[in-house]
């Protein structure tokens, strides 16, 4: 980081350049003229992006969706498939217009009641694929549709703050605000600048890089902010700039394109991309891309409107931002849908000239040789620099508590319920010691009836048959049980609860294991009772 800060030009256009930029060929990362690079501003930036707490759950970071080993994107999308599938604009599961995009959070009300949604009462999927938060600071808009503008007007006052080059600092909150993403429903930037000043920087989150971990040690987010603003004022606009700071870090040059070390194969790969796969016309090196939005013939125009939506010109009707390149091996599923998985698939689309009409004229067939397939996907794959996929600095990182033993799991099956449905327990929250209100939720039960709630400090994924349901917490002196209340619905499958615990502020009890259980009463079934499966929960501090 100061050998980056150490190569700052200033003059009418203010440039950021880390590494060894004006060597490996990358122009100098722009930045606004009011937000100058620091250490410090980077370091409460990276805090800032790494920590759950800010979510109105507590459960999703800006990094959760920008992983570096995901190329910068969410790698959750390819992984999970299903779990991670929006309905697309029929509003439907399991049709041709369904997205690949990114976990959320459950739409919930500011008291943080869960309030439902085509996803029932578990977490939400964004409609589009994240984009790669790498490379994200030479664009001079940002999001697929270029919704972030490069002009940044503060929140507060309504004013432009920082007239250019600040598309990063206007993408910045937008997801925190958003219910779907990392916000509750109604979210202000008030709200957010409460939340921050009132967490524990990064109090959920383990194995901190030691830089970050020593500015963060022992202080509050008003402190952070003192250090690198000057005073120990939290705004909206330092958030913002922060986290851009931060952002700007993340230039992936390193890759055996930069290096000269192409290996041989790939160099012929870069002759397809620059000959006849006229991938460069879009695509020109170094930034692999030109910043321009397309329409390619993914998808029907009327499934999502891209850029249009923002400048309500026909003729942006469909077209999407073009993505760089750098790092896509590691960006899978791909395109705004998520619905390209590979890379293979990719070339194949292009190949074939689309999808469907109308495609920009750029977009016809190729006729491409099964070696000049091949040849071009190794040329794409070393675009990769391999900080990015080993989690090197710049682009290290804390490790979530969503990927920790603490999060939740689930264990065993569940046991069916009127009209055969199986009913779901949603426990995403961290169970953090003193919390008033710790959110359990059950759906797709029978709807009218009394439901228990069992948890014990052990569970079974084979389980034990008690009146036809599987018992999967451990019996014994470590269960117990209660009435949880009664579900509401009205047919089969369409019973909800939620349920409110307290979490005792007993520190001896950091990183107790306990798992708990949803057991219904059935009204129409052969057995009397149905059950979800068990999941776990850890109690932290």
């Amino acid at each position: 980081m100061t050998r980056a800060l150490a190569r700052l030009v200033s003059g009418p256009v203010a440039v950021f350049a880390a590494g060894l930029l004006a060597a490996q060929g990358l122009p100098p990362v722009p930045f606004p003229t009011g937000n100058p690079p620091t250490v410090n501003k980077a370091l409460l930036g990276k805090a800032l992006f790494w920590d759950e707490q800010l979510s109105s759950s507590k459960t999703v970071a800006c990094g959760t969706c920008h992983l570096p080993s995901g190329g910068g994107s969410d790698p959750r999308t390819f992984a999970s498939p299903q779990e991670s599938m929006h309905p697309g604009a029929d509003g439907l599961f399991g049709g041709p217009d369904d997205v690949g995009g990114s976990l959320g959070l459950p739409r919930i009300d500011p008291a943080g009641r869960y309030l439902g949604s085509v996803f029932g009462l578990g977490v939400q999927v964004g409609p589009r694929r994240s984009m790669s938060v790498v490379m994200a600071a030479y664009s001079p808009t940002l999001f697929w549709d270029g919704r972030a503008p490069s002009a940044f007007v503060d929140p507060v006052t309504n004013q432009v703050l920082l007239p250019a080059s600040a598309a990063l600092e206007s993408q910045a909150l937008l997801p925190f605000l958003n219910e779907v993403e990392m916000g509750h429903v109604g979210r202000t930037v008030t709200d957010l600048v409460d939340r921050v000043t009132n967490s524990v920087p990064l109090a959920m989150a383990s194995n901190i890089p030691g830089p970050l971990a020593a500015f963060v040690a022992g202080r509050t987010y008003p402190q952070l902010f003192g250090l690198a603003f000057g005073t120990a004022v939290v705004t909206p606009a330092r958030i913002a700039m922060a986290i851009a700071t931060y952002e700007r870090e993340l230039v992936p040059d390193r890759t055996p394109f930069d290096l000269g070390t192409l290996s041989p194969i790939a160099r012929l790969g870069e002759q397809v991309f620059n000959g006849v796969g006229r991938c460069n016309v879009c695509h020109a090196p170094p930034l692999f891309t030109d910043h321009n939005f397309v329409n390619l013939g993914v998808r029907p125009i009327a499934e999502d409107l891209g850029r249009s939506i923002v400048t309500g010109l026909p003729a942006d009707r469909g077209a999407f931002r073009m993505p760089s390149l750098r790092n896509v091996a590691l960006r899978g599923p791909f395109d705004h849908n998520g619905r390209l998985r590979t890379l293979d698939d990719v070339v194949a689309f292009y190949d074939r000239g689309g999808d469907f009409p109308p495609a920009t004229p750029a977009i016809t067939p190729l006729f491409l040789g099964a070696q000049q397939k091949r040849d071009l996907i190794a040329f794409l794959v070393e675009l990769t620099d391999p900080r990015v996929a080993q989690g090197l600095p710049p682009f290290d990182r804390p490790t979530l508590w969503s990927e920790s033993a603490f999060a939740p799991r689930t264990i065993g099956t569940a046991s069916p319920g009127d009209g055969g449905a199986l009913p779901r327990a949603i426990a995403v929250e961290p169970a953090i010691l003193g919390t008033s209100r710790w959110t359990l939720a059950l759906e797709r039960a029978t709807p009218g009836v009394p439901v228990w709630m069992l948890l014990s400090t052990g569970a079974d994924p084979i389980g034990l048959n008690v009146f036809g349901a599987q018992l999967h917490v451990t019996p014994g002196p470590g269960l117990v049980g209660f009435v949880a209340g009664f579900t509401s619905g009205t047919t089969p499958g369409t019973g909800t609860l939620t349920l409110d615990l307290i979490v005792p502020a007993d520190p001896s009890l950091h990183g107790l294991t306990m798992f708990g259980q949803w057991w219904v009463l059935n009204v129409a079934h052969q057995n009397p009772f149905s059950a979800t499966a068990a999941f776990s929960f850890s109690l932290m501090r």
